[in-house]
């Protein structure tokens, strides 16, 4: 805790006051109360103005006469060009001196003797938890000293700062032959020894005060709007449980837009704005909403680049705010308000990593100031907030979403996969004997294999557009989107397997239980061949070598992977494969990864043998 301030003031080449400050320095407690000294009543003003000073101490000549004190403020001219306002008080608040600054605040209603506070047009005290009656010992409380001051608020919505420092007159400490008496008399007002950190100070001795006010509603309202700005950012995308669960992602979206749109017109005063949010797969900044913007502009292609794209390229490559004053002597800007000459735009940070940016501009040069800017920082940050609780939202939706069309697939796919073997069976015995059969029985092939599709054109619909469109499904290889996959292996939580890990990468996944199987769904799948079959090196009726010696005759390139477990391998099917020229081999227990990596290079191989 900082000690207590007290100055004391003398004339100088006043000698008594000289002999004063260091007799004064002896009666207090340097581990208690720190001791200042000034000589010119500027200097006592700007102290009183820009320091928390518990008292001022009159020393020498001026402590002797009264009227001394009055004539050491007025004597200056400087304190009537002083930029604040500075009055002397008595003890019960009444004007004995107010300087220019401050006879306009009281728009004549100042004048001897009458009581500051009545002078001001009874001003109250802004309290940070509301509006207060000023205190009645406002003059010498130290606990008010200790805040620096107070904050009032006049009639007309005006503030002023106000700092009150006491002062006190030392009159007898002018020889060491009295120093014992003056030290006595003055520890009984309370200032020696520490007292003014405990507030005796007020109790007795005390004369009049020095009090300095300062115009602070320029800070004050700047201070207001921040609030108002920070509590417009958190109402963005305030929505009550019930609200959540009746809108959609895309009503959230545009609900965001809305209220982006309105705060920064109605409180930031920004009429012309724009935002984009960055993509991290392409770093193309996509529009998020345009207002006031030319339609070439809200079209156009920005990446975050610190060249060749715009102001909101390098703010979005960079991190850092852009303050453009003139936009016709600026080489980075692109015209996105028709004819504007100003602007200023900030990222969009989301834990200090940049999600996009927000743009205003203004037809006007030199629009904007510092203080627009850090309203902007304000808001965007808010923005950001909110744009990430939508995103989370809408990850949240894909996820549940994936995750029920993947439990559809579960539930239905070996079931499905069941009715193509048998379907394909079937076919294959009535081929040349009763093409109406036949026929049928392809239309049933056709309609079992749609129904995987039509599972995933559900999921898609059930995923929000937004989620899409801003290429946030992650972690799928787009080598393997759309991809036929059979594999074939006799244990059905292989097969199930299969499908829920390849069908999470796009892949359509179909299964056999055996060889004879894997070869009658190769001969049907005429119109669209396999681009990978995954086979187990030990079918119930065939090694993975003898599948692939039938599968080269019904196709020239058989795109094969071979799947084995580690240990004795009695067909050397690995062998024969390998020298067969297939090249793609998985061992159980194998990652996910791997199985990816292998599957993603027997695709790329193709047409030629994996």
């Amino acid at each position: 805790m900082s000690k207590p301030k007290i100055i004391v003031v003398g004339i100088p080449g006043d000698t008594p006051a000289e002999f004063a400050f260091s007799e004064t320095a002896k009666l207090f407690d340097p581990e208690k109360v720190e001791l200042l000294r000034v000589k010119a009543p500027d200097d006592l003003v700007a102290m009183v103005a820009g320091q928390q000073i518990h008292a001022v101490v009159l020393a020498g000549h001026l402590a002797k006469a009264p009227d001394a004190v009055a004539g050491f403020l007025m004597g200056p001219t400087i304190l009537d060009n002083f930029p604040d306002g500075v009055a002397l008080l008595d003890s019960t608040g009444g004007i004995l001196w107010a300087n220019g600054i401050l006879q306009s605040l009281f728009n004549g209603r100042g004048g001897d003797s009458v009581n500051f506070l009545t002078a001001l047009g009874s001003p109250t005290w802004a309290h940070p938890t509301g509006d207060r009656a000023i205190p009645m010992t406002w003059l010498h409380k130290e606990s008010l000293a200790a805040a620096g001051g107070l904050i009032l608020r006049m009639p007309d919505d005006r503030f002023l700062h106000l700092q009150s420092s006491p002062m006190f007159c030392l009159p007898d400490v002018v020889s060491e032959s009295n120093s014992k008496q003056a030290q006595g008399g003055v520890a009984q007002g309370g200032v020696a020894q520490g007292g003014v950190a405990q507030g005796g100070m007020a109790q007795g001795g005390m004369e009049s005060s020095v009090v300095v006010v300062r115009d602070v509603s320029q800070t004050i309202l700047e201070q207001q709007k921040r609030a108002a700005i920070h509590q417009a950012g958190q109402t963005l995308a305030d929505l009550t449980p019930a609200e959540l669960a009746d809108m959609t992602v895309e009503e959230r979206v545009e609900l965001l837009k809305s209220n982006i749109i309105h705060y920064s017109k109605d409180l930031l005063k920004f009429d012309v704005l724009e935002i984009r949010l960055l993509d991290k797969q392409t770093s193309r900044l996509e529009p998020l909403l345009a207002e006031g913007m030319q339609p070439e502009a809200e079209s156009r292609v920005l990446y975050a680049r610190k060249e060749n794209n715009g102001v909101t390229g390098y703010v979005a490559a960079t991190g850092k705010s852009y303050f453009c004053d003139n936009t016709i002597q600026d080489v980075r800007f692109l015209e996105g308000c028709k004819g504007a000459k100003s602007s200023i735009t900030v990222p969009l940070l989301m834990h200090e990593e940049v999600i996009g940016t927000f743009n205003v501009e203004s037809p006007d040069p030199g629009s904007f100031t510092d203080t627009d800017l850090q309203f902007l920082h304000i808001f965007a940050q808010d923005v950001a907030a909110s744009l990430n609780t939508l995103e989370l939202l809408v990850a949240e939706k894909a996820s549940t979403a994936a995750e029920s069309v993947e439990a559809i697939h579960g539930a239905v796919a070996l079931p499905v996969d069941q009715l193509l073997n048998d379907t394909v069976n079937v076919m294959e015995r009535y081929i040349g004997h009763d093409p109406d059969v036949v026929e049928r029985l392809q239309r049933i092939l056709k309609n079992a294999r749609d129904i995987k599709l039509v599972i995933q054109k559900v999921g898609e619909k059930m995923t929000p557009s937004y989620a899409q469109s801003q290429g946030r499904l992650t972690g799928q290889k787009a080598s393997l989107q759309d991809r036929s996959i059979l594999v074939v292996d006799a244990d059905d939580e292989v097969r199930a397997a299969a499908h829920s890990l390849l069908e999470r990468q796009g892949c359509i996944v179909e299964t056999a239980r055996d060889g004879n199987e894997a070869i009658s769904m190769v001969k049907a799948a005429k119109e669209k061949s396999y681009d990978a079959i995954i086979a187990d090196i030990r079918l119930p009726d065939m090694s993975g070598y003898q599948l692939l010696v039938k599968l080269q005759d019904v196709i020239d390139s058989v795109p094969l992977i071979l799947m084995t477990g580690f240990g004795y391998d009695p067909g050397h099917s690995i062998v024969k494969a390998r020298q067969a020229g297939v090249e793609l081999v998985l061992f159980k227990p194998f990652r996910l990864d791997q199985l990816l990596e292998t599957v993603e290079r027997c695709v790329l191989q193709r047409p030629t043998t994996c």
